[in-house]
């Protein structure tokens, strides 16, 4: 999987983030959260948390666009930036992310258990930053979590998602 890392993403959102306000384009970030990697980890260590992660990313990718980025700025999330993206197509991307994350089931100890996924969702808005853009995102990501799998996906304040 093709992943920037911490300081890689926040350099990719500031470039895009450029781009969007000097082309006046959209940019949305999603963030996905697994909310029981850490259990996988302390429970079956690293390697099942690291393979997991792994195969999230990867099937994350294969619902991007060639231009679109990954990256993972903590130890259980991954930031997927979307230039070009407004609210409404970032929210759909979501969703299709979710459908797609909510199919996969984690085997442990013989039994297979499914992943605890939260997905935030933030569009860009003119001045503000890229550390404001993911603060953003981790907020929606955070109300979301603890939401049912199908509708596990949160956005930012409304204006974010340039709706009246």
């Amino acid at each position: 999987m093709d992943c920037l890392s911490a300081s890689g993403l926040m350099d990719r959102l500031r470039e895009e983030i450029s781009r969007a306000a000097r082309q006046g384009t959209a940019l949305s970030c999603l963030l996905v959260t697994i909310g029981n990697l850490e259990e996988l980890d302390r429970e079956h260590g690293g390697e099942l948390s690291q393979r997991t992660l792994l195969y999230v990313g990867t099937a994350l990718r294969r619902q991007l666009r060639d231009f679109d980025r990954i990256g993972r700025p903590g130890e259980r999330e991954l930031v997927l930036v979307l230039p070009g993206a407004d609210g409404p197509r970032g929210e759909v991307v979501a969703r299709r992310v979710l459908e797609r994350l909510r199919t996969i089931k984690i085997e442990a100890d013989g039994k297979r258990q499914p992943l605890r996924i939260s997905v935030g969702l933030a569009a860009w808005r003119e001045g503000a930053d890229a550390e404001e853009l993911l603060a953003q995102t981790r907020a929606a990501a955070q109300r979301a979590s603890g939401v049912e799998i199908s509708s596990g996906v949160a956005a930012a304040s409304p204006p974010a998602l340039g709706r009246p």
